[in-house]
């Protein structure tokens, strides 16, 4: 029983076995009867935005009210000392909580990619595990015990990554947004994936693929296709494209934001030619190549997905849509230069690729030298119909001749 009275030495003394004073943080309970009964003092206080609660200690081991005071005016000198630390403009340390929700809010409005998976990771899961925790105090061992409870509940080792991407471009924009100092990153290590076999289309299915585009309601889908196997570039860096980026005479465009930082793209001539037919027929020839639908409700002036339309001409030309993707296409280009026989760094130099080794993944399963060193080892496989056939017909021999 909790007594609303003053906490002072006097009212402690006066307490009752099973009550308590709690004022200012700080609870005294009264354990055994009598003046100078058994007294157990705990704090629980907010400071700078997360809970402290715990038990100083008893009266018999020595603990005395001035000391649970010490505990607190002690917590609180520590934040203080942190707080020196903090960003410019910050009083207080930003929880896990609100810093989630302002990096959804910002992305958003920035037109941030794959939104929809990072909303997802951060409110089903990362949010929930790390709440209140402050967003400047996340260690490897809390990474840990994460991944061990996703684990735990069925959540493959891809997809703990894929949370941990999001997770760590989450931390690096913060550091970026002055909400904490770089020296607060943590280490995102990431769990080896098993390598998943690339998809690529063969002439005909690209064929194909192209004829649905050119069919479909949507008047940029086959310029969006047209890229896609002609630049090798990826679905967002297709969508960013505006004509004044496209140099005609080099045949080249302007990357100003790309994975790997800005680039000039080399493109084929009949991609060159599409995209020059097309800028013949805008109003604004130096603008979005690929506009937003509605100018009005875009936040960005461009397309920002064509995944919907892209499934529907995947659909439309017999294809499989949980194997054919708009990065489908980026590995199809890559794969043709392969086995054209095209070295690697220009294949990197098309691909933008970071490093080769990321380059070798193709020619490990597309390159030429694979398919002659299969032709030097191939040797003749006898068929089993025709044994069959030839001990069929030695047996009517044999009787034959009985």
């Amino acid at each position: 029983m909790t007594v609303k009275i003053s906490l002072s030495r006097k009212s402690i003394r006066a307490l009752r076995k099973g009550e308590r004073i709690t004022e200012k943080g700080i609870t005294a309970e009264k354990l055994t009867d009598g003046v100078e009964g058994e007294v157990r003092y705990s704090i629980n206080i907010m400071v700078d935005g997360e809970r402290h609660h715990r038990i100083i200690g008893k009266a018999s081991e020595g603990v005395t009210l001035t000391q649970a005071q010490e505990a607190i005016e002690l917590l609180r000198t520590r934040a203080r000392e942190e707080r020196l630390d903090l960003p410019k403009g910050r009083k207080i340390a930003m929880s896990f909580k609100e810093a989630a929700d302002g990096y959804i809010k910002r992305m958003e409005e920035g037109g941030g990619k794959n939104m929809k998976a990072k909303r997802q990771h951060l409110t089903m899961h990362l949010k929930p595990y790390f709440a209140q925790n402050r967003l400047d105090k996340l260690t490897t061992f809390d990474l840990s015990r994460y991944r061990a409870v996703r684990r735990e509940a069925g959540a493959s080792d891809d997809t703990i990554n894929r949370e941990f991407a999001t997770l760590s471009h989450l931390y690096r924009s913060a550091v970026s947004w002055k909400w904490i100092s770089r020296d607060r990153l943590p280490e995102f290590k990431k769990e080896a994936e098993a390598v998943k076999p690339i998809s690529v289309l063969s002439d005909a299915d690209a064929d194909a693929l192209m004829k649905s585009a050119l069919e479909d309601e949507d008047d940029r889908l086959w310029l969006f296709v047209a890229f896609g196997l002609g630049a090798a570039m990826r679905h967002r860096e297709i969508l960013r494209a505006r004509y004044d980026q496209v140099d005609f005479d080099t045949r080249r465009i302007f990357i100003p934001q790309a994975k790997a930082g800005e680039r000039e793209q080399p493109i084929t001539p009949s991609l060159a030619r599409a995209i020059k037919r097309q800028m013949e027929k805008e109003a604004d020839s130096h603008g979005w190549i690929f506009p937003a639908v509605n100018v009005d409700d875009s936040k960005t002036g461009y397309r920002t997905n064509m995944g919907r339309q892209f499934a529907r001409a995947v659909v439309r030309a017999k294809l499989d849509p949980s194997k054919v993707t708009p990065h489908t296409m980026r590995h199809t280009a890559i794969t043709r230069l392969v086995k054209a026989g095209v070295d690697l760094p220009t294949i990197q130099r098309i691909s933008a690729h970071k490093t080769l080794a990321m380059v070798l993944r193709y020619t490990h399963i597309h390159g030429q030298h694979v398919d002659r060193a299969l032709d030097a080892m191939d040797r003749c496989v006898p068929s089993p119909i025709s044994q069959e056939l030839h001990r069929g017909s030695s047996q009517a021999t044999d009787h034959a001749i009985a």
